[in-house]
């Protein structure tokens, strides 16, 4: 599969929703604050509008994933 040039906001979005998820399986409670926030992110990731741009936004949706944790490996290399 070609490479997908993703909008920087998808991105971002996607990063922000890894580290909700990673806050969330590290806590055990006052976690209303963070399932609302993953919540809201989760809408944006789904309904976002460059989806409907993509032919295969399932194929797609795993690389943004990818795309985002490898962003922050480097990051934290």
């Amino acid at each position: 599969m070609d490479s997908i040039d993703f909008p920087d906001d998808l991105v971002q979005t996607q990063h922000a929703w890894n580290a909700t998820y990673e806050a969330l399986a590290a806590r055990s409670r006052d976690t209303t604050a963070l399932r609302r926030r993953f919540l809201r992110l989760s809408v944006r990731l789904w309904w976002h509008p460059h989806w409907n741009t993509v032919p295969s936004a399932p194929a797609a949706r795993t690389e943004l994933r990818l795309l985002a944790r490898t962003r922050e490996s480097a990051r934290a290399a």
